[in-house]
């Protein structure tokens, strides 16, 4: 993704709320690439903690949309992907950086058992390397098989994974919590992993 979120048209009565979704989506979108990976295509300035000015991304001839937008999406995301500061001057991502910031992150003790979505065309490097966090600064791993799913269906046709984030913990692995609940890890080595479905659960089971 490059440039900006802009409008192209303004939608009828019929159409305001399917527009205003796809509207958010397309920003959350836009705001996950500047404040995660690409501050610098809108020469966007993050501090040492991923924190960004929000003046700066409203004033931003490429970001056309208002602060009741941003507002709205930090306050409804469904993955509650971006936080404001106490006086809403500031606004980061919570977790999913490739980009170096220092996320200030406390040591948690996880549940018994966490779960990874991904696709079935990535299973069988899974089964032999692990989990690995790729680019980005942790493995994400879910408290619950339906968001889980949500990530994971994204990629392709579903798999879902259980980690035994118990025995792990248990192991010596350090485990961490977003500010929106995600739980992180450095690495899920292979002989922690189940496979416990390859279809898409129903009706959020």
């Amino acid at each position: 993704m490059s440039g900006g979120y802009c409008v192209a048209f303004q939608p009828t009565s019929k159409m305001m709320v399917k527009f205003m979704t796809n509207r958010e989506i397309k920003i959350s979108q836009f705001l996950s690439y500047v404040l995660r990976h690409k501050p610098e295509s809108i020469s966007l300035t993050l501090d040492k903690n991923g924190w960004a000015r929000v003046a700066d991304i409203l004033e931003n001839p490429k970001c056309r949309f208002s602060f009741e937008e941003l507002k709205q999406i930090v306050e409804n995301n469904d993955k509650q992907r971006f936080s404001f500061n106490d006086d809403l001057t500031l606004i980061k991502a919570n977790q999913g950086h490739s980009v170096k910031v220092e996320l200030d992150l406390s040591e948690v003790i996880p549940p018994d058992t966490l779960y990874h979505g991904t696709a079935k065309h990535f299973l069988k490097a899974i089964q032999q390397k692990g989990l690995l966090k790729g680019k980005r600064h942790h493995v994400h791993l879910s408290k619950d098989i339906q968001s889980a799913s949500n990530v994971g269906k994204r990629h392709g046709k579903l798999v879902l994974l259980a980690v035994d984030s118990k025995k792990m913990h248990e192991d010596g692995h350090k485990f961490y919590l977003s500010d929106n609940h995600i739980y992180l890890v450095d690495y899920v080595p292979a002989n922690y992993l189940t496979v416990i479905s390859a279809i898409a659960p129903k009706n959020g089971i």
